[in-house]
């Protein structure tokens, strides 16, 4: 049975996007590939293959269900990281396999010993330091009941990591906040120094830290965004533009395309409205073609009378409101226009493109809302 739209997977592209990231940290520095959010809408069955192939040895993730998918897919024994939700009850399961964690409360870490000591197993984890974020992180004040519980079960605890995240470093309105924040870190880095407690990995840059506070790389980064093609805003990308080599001044990659097929066409007549209630009237006599994909497939409604597609190499607006499951495109111009012909949401078409940033131009969403909202259910291929 064929599914209403597909998506395709760049290899690559993904490959084009490690190299360049790469060549940004340095040698000295570890990338951790984040795929939360079923990797950005990619499909994490589909992104670990790639990125181990691209030599990537560890990835981040939010929960324990997505770490386990990882765990499933890997075939070289990668390091995996949660870097949010899981439950106590977790913890024996994730400590047998190895997956680290993040302990940002106290609740966690000691049931994270408490485990440790039944399985005879170190628990893995990542300690994260609330900076400034104001989200999860242990707080200045909580030092030292933390290093105490640290230093008297080391025999239970692989200290993974010392890390924090930044409070949008992809804007420069948040200057000042996260130049805060990264002062905090290393205030909070220089006490464990002085307590001689040493974690193998510090670690706090995301894609935006990485691209525009080099001085977060330390040992390790987390990429997710950029590793998918994407800057993490317009604002990072113009603010880096002048530092790119000029041969090379795009130099991340999309790898995600995404495509439907006509479904129908119809002629509607100047002066009729088209679709539900009264957003668009036709102001000539017009070919409309049907595309099944709607906001049930993560197209967003607040793309009525916004969107486009390509259809034959050409651009097409989005006419009408979009519905759960369809959405109707002006095809009054094109020549030759069928049920059956290709239709490209998200991607190229001859000579032309559509991107994801052009969604969020349209309706405001940002690249990371309109990637995760992609189903899981549409069919996801990988193609060179």
């Amino acid at each position: 049975m064929q599914h209403t739209s597909y998506l395709e997977i760049s290899k690559s592209a993904f490959q084009k996007n490690i190299e360049f990231l790469k060549t940004e940290i340095g040698d000295g520095t570890a990338l951790s590939l984040v795929i939360k959010g079923n990797a950005y809408g990619h499909g994490i069955e589909n992104i670990v293959p790639i990125a181990e192939s691209n030599g990537i040895r560890h990835f981040s993730t939010f929960s324990a269900d997505e770490a386990l998918r990882v765990y499933q897919a890997s075939q070289h024994q990668s390091q995996i990281m949660i870097m949010g939700m899981l439950e106590n009850g977790d913890l024996e399961d994730l400590i047998q396999k190895g997956i680290n964690f993040y302990v940002f409360e106290f609740d966690r870490l000691e049931a994270a010993i408490a485990m440790s000591k039944k399985l005879g197993i170190k628990a893995k984890v990542h300690v994260e330091l609330e900076t400034g974020f104001h989200r999860t992180g242990f707080e200045w004040e909580e030092r030292e009941w933390l290093a105490t519980l640290l230093t008297e079960n080391v025999d239970f605890l692989e200290l993974e990591g010392l890390c924090t995240h930044y409070a949008g470093a992809e804007s420069i309105a948040n200057y000042v906040r996260v130049r805060n924040q990264i002062k905090n870190y290393k205030k909070f880095k220089k006490w464990f120094d002085a307590q001689k407690i040493k974690f193998k990995k510090y670690h706090t840059a995301c894609s935006a830290a990485t691209l525009l506070y080099p001085e977060t790389t330390m040992d390790m980064v987390r990429i997710g965004i950029a590793a998918y093609g994407f800057w993490p805003t317009q604002e990072a990308y113009i603010y880096r533009f002048q530092s790119l080599p000029e041969d090379n001044k795009n130099p991340l990659k999309r790898l995600i395309s995404w495509k439907s097929s006509i479904m129908n066409t119809k002629a509607v007549k100047m002066g009729d409205f088209i679709g539900y209630g009264s957003s668009y009237m036709a102001p000539r006599d017009m070919t409309i073609a049907l595309v099944p994909i709607g906001y049930g497939h993560g197209y967003s409604r607040m793309l009525s009378n916004q969107g486009k597609v390509l259809i034959s190499g050409i651009i097409v607006p989005v006419v009408g409101t979009v519905t759960m499951n369809s959405i109707a495109v002006d095809v009054t111009d094109l020549e030759k226009v069928q049920k059956g012909d290709e239709v490209v949401i998200i991607g190229s078409q001859g000579d032309k493109e559509i991107s994801v940033a052009s969604f969020g131009e349209s309706s405001q969403q940002v690249n990371y809302e309109l990637l995760t909202r992609l189903p899981q259910d549409i069919p996801r291929s990988v193609v060179d």
